[in-house]
């Protein structure tokens, strides 16, 4: 049995993650999907980390999941839990010492999304969620996760320099959703390789695809558990 803490992005809430959640569960695997401080513009990075910290108790090691804004909270928490693997869906990749709504600029986020709008013809990035973030999602479902957008993160997160000194020395995976219309696949591929040394691996959805293709990344997360989980060090 693996323990998975899956995190999720801006605006979002844990119920994002119910489909997977429920996928692991079914084989056995402790799932905690929490929501992360939301409606409070005081609330700081390390802030998120210690509510999921304080949730998860006394456990240590697992599997740690951040989904796109989550990619700044899931390795505060992995670092602090010692996972066992921490990967992050369609992630923003913090650098040490750099603030959030910097990011965007660091990155040269606006230009690749540009570019992609351009040849997608104004897809990526468009005004209506239900084009850009769920356009594979089932209407309903789509919809109800709009009913439960909340003010997260906050003024202070975005402000606050991302507190660790280094990335956390924990085996890192990455996802890139290949129909993903916020963050340009390419975009992602570049970042991770650039920011954290990895190919990242793919799986054909949305930037939502934990809502579209939940029963695929639940089998996706699994895989990385098997391979960098405790059963793996024993075997090696």
């Amino acid at each position: 049995m693996t323990t998975f803490i899956l995190l999720h992005g801006g605006g979002d809430v844990g119920w994002s993650w119910h489909l997977v959640a429920a996928a692991l569960r079914r084989e056995g695997h402790e799932v905690f999907a929490p929501d992360l401080l939301a409606d409070d513009d005081s609330a700081t990075l390390d802030d998120y980390a210690d509510a999921v910290v304080a949730e998860v108790g006394p456990l240590r090691g697992g599997l740690v999941v951040g989904h796109s804004f989550g990619g700044f909270t899931a390795p505060l928490v992995a670092d602090r839990i010692g996972a066992d693997v921490l990967v992050l869906l369609a992630g923003m990749i913090p650098r040490p010492g750099e603030r959030p709504e910097d990011r965007w600029e660091n990155t040269g986020y606006g230009e690749a999304a540009a570019a992609q709008a351009a040849r997608d013809g104004g897809l990526t990035g468009n005004e209506d969620p239900l084009v850009s973030f769920y356009h594979d999602v089932p209407r309903e479902l789509a919809l109800e996760a709009i009913s439960r957008e909340r003010a997260h993160p906050s003024t202070a997160a975005m402000e606050t320099p991302w507190p660790l000194a280094a990335w956390p020395s924990i085996p890192t995976e990455f996802i890139v959703c290949t129909q993903d219309r916020f963050f340009p696949p390419e975009f992602l591929r570049r970042l991770a390789a650039d920011r954290l040394g990895v190919v990242a691996d793919e799986i054909d959805g949305s930037h939502c695809v934990a809502l579209s293709r939940p029963e695929e990344l639940a089998r996706m997360l699994k895989g990385y558990a098997v391979t960098h989980g405790p059963s793996a060090s024993a075997r090696s």
